[in-house]
């Protein structure tokens, strides 16, 4: 309890005169922490506390003021009063900048304690990411459009010290909030930037005067991946290494040209990730033990299915970390490598070498391996040799881009591979989404008629609500949901013959198979997730009767 007094000392959010009348107060009040302080802090001045929800700051009010002081002093105006001017602090005792601030604003300032966690993300969300960056360039600004740049040296501008401040600003605060993408739109009087965050792109408020500098934002980014940043006509993809907090961050940057300028997708994968165990991805009881026997086999091909990012390479590593030993050679060729993973070896792609999955499998076959994971079949000539690897006694692990699990066996089929090679090859296919997880703090009993409806009488069912912990968007991470097809005598037959997936799917019924929408109804009834989650990462998987 010292310890956080002096802190809120230090930090000016209460008076060193009240150290003796807090610390009584904290005393007497079990549990109580430094919202409590404020709250506190604020009745005996006698200024308004509030936790900025609700609060919608006036917005011809904050015009007034350089967004680079508000950033920098971390003020937050308000409203206009008859007294003066509203303005959130998280430090009262902080006078110079409240004293900067009265300056511009030339009237009375009348302050609001708020949380200091609160106060940040109000900033971020009125002003925007790197407000005060792009603030402070103020006329320095000759990127007036995309159409209007032909006498800017974009290069030159690219390396200035506020866009490289402001393009790292982007990088930070994805990173932070674990986003996944970040893209950044151009149109015809805004330059948009959304993060993808646990499979749903959210929008990242940002200056309004970012527009003026989206040339040189872009030719920024092309800088960092090694583009050519004169080359406004065609496709560019590239990759940039990030460091951050210790963490290693590959991204995989593609600028392709719009109607109003460059648009710029980056996807962030996390080199140093841990690879989790089997038992963490929470499978059912039934996934989980089929899958285990399989990974028991000696031979063979294992699938899992999903569209991109989708987890799919964790549930792979899980299975080779299940399996990773002294006794077996483990080699896996990808695009790119996202874990690194102790006693597996590990092979990049590399187009520009012409270190395809393709050929990049048949010298792995001569390296005498155990087991062999390839990133993922993306041609006929990858699965056929995928196929023959797995007949001449390796145990391979691979990836498809399908809807369910029966449908991989007839994507491999339509890839030009025979279909007596697949009935004897293809042991097991995992298909799975990843559904986001129900934010702990203000997840709510759903007892919706709609819900009643279609999960009859289920027990246990939530729904989101939202609230500051996840961003008002009522989820925080993402779990997955799975449908794992075990090939029996009856389903190699029906491939042989020539069946469609449909077929396949209702004959996998008979031994148990379930569809990705039933095993999102067991989630549901963890309580983790919600209906509206499921269906909308599973109505692909519908098809076969479950609506």
């Amino acid at each position: 309890m010292t310890e956080i007094l002096d802190q809120l000392i230090d930090e000016g959010r209460v008076a060193a005169s009240d150290r003796a009348r807090l610390a009584r107060f904290l005393a007497d009040q079990a549990g109580a922490g430094v919202g409590d302080c404020l709250r506190w802090t604020a009745e005996r001045y006698g200024v308004r506390y509030s936790d900025l929800r609700g609060e919608e700051p006036d917005s011809a009010l904050l015009a007034r003021f350089p967004a680079a002081v508000l950033w920098r002093e971390e003020l937050l105006p308000l409203h206009q009063t008859e007294v003066g001017i509203e303005v959130a602090t998280a430090a009262l005792f902080r006078t110079e900048g409240l004293d900067a601030l009265r300056r511009l604003a030339g009237e009375e300032l009348v302050p609001v304690v708020v949380p200091d966690a609160a106060l940040r993300e109000a900033l971020k969300t009125h002003l925007g990411i790197g407000a005060d960056t792009l603030d402070s360039l103020g006329d320095r600004g000759v990127f007036a459009s995309a159409e209007t740049d032909a006498g800017v040296d974009l290069e030159e501008a690219a390396h200035d010290a506020t866009i490289i401040r402001f393009v790292n600003q982007i990088f930070t605060d994805a990173i932070r909030q674990r986003a996944t993408d970040i893209h950044l739109e151009p149109f015809e009087d805004e330059f948009r930037v959304r993060y993808r965050i646990d499979g749903v792109l959210q929008d990242v408020p940002v200056p309004a005067t970012m527009k003026r500098y989206q040339p040189a934002i872009v030719s920024r980014i092309k800088i960092l991946a090694n583009l050519d940043i004169a080359e406004k006509r065609l496709p560019q993809d590239g990759r940039v290494k990030l460091r951050l907090a210790g963490s290693q961050i590959d991204v995989r940057v593609s600028v392709i040209p719009m109607v109003h300028g460059e648009a710029v997708v980056m996807r962030l994968l996390r080199q140093d990730g841990t690879v989790i165990g089997l038992d963490r991805l929470a499978m059912g009881e039934r996934e989980l033990r089929l899958f285990r026997e399989t990974l028991g086999l000696s031979h063979g091909i294992v699938l899992v299915t999903g569209p991109t990012g989708s987890g799919k390479t964790t549930t792979l590593y899980a299975a080779l970390q299940e399996i990773n030993d002294s006794e077996r050679k483990i080699i896996t060729i990808e695009d790119p490598v996202e874990y690194q993973v102790k006693g597996v070896n590990q092979i990049q792609v590399n187009e520009k070498t012409a270190l395809t999955f393709a050929r990049g499998l048949r010298s792995i076959l001569r390296h005498d391996p155990d087991v062999v994971l390839v990133g993922e079949i993306r041609d006929a000539e990858t699965a056929a040799i995928a196929v023959q690897a797995s007949l001449t006694g390796h145990l391979v692990f691979s990836t498809l881009h399908t809807n369910d699990s029966p449908s991989a066996l007839t994507r491999l089929v339509d890839m030009g591979v025979e279909p007596y090679l697949v009935a004897s090859s293809v042991d097991a296919i995992l298909s799975q989404r990843l559904v986001r997880v129900l934010c702990p703090h203000c997840k709510e009993p759903d007892d919706s008629a709609e819900t009643r409806r279609v999960l009859k009488g289920m027990a246990g069912v939530y729904r989101a609500v939202g609230c500051e912990a996840c961003r008002q968007t009522g989820f925080s991470g993402r779990r997955g949901i799975f449908e794992l097809l075990d090939m029996r005598e009856e389903l190699r037959r029906l491939i042989m013959d020539g069946c469609s997936a449909g077929q396949l799917r209702e004959a996998a019924r008979g031994f148990g198979w379930r569809s990705l929408y039933e095993d999102g109804l067991r989630v549901i009834g963890e309580g983790d997730t919600t209906l509206a989650e499921v269906l909308r990462v599973s109505k692909a998987g519908l098809t076969g009767g479950e609506e």
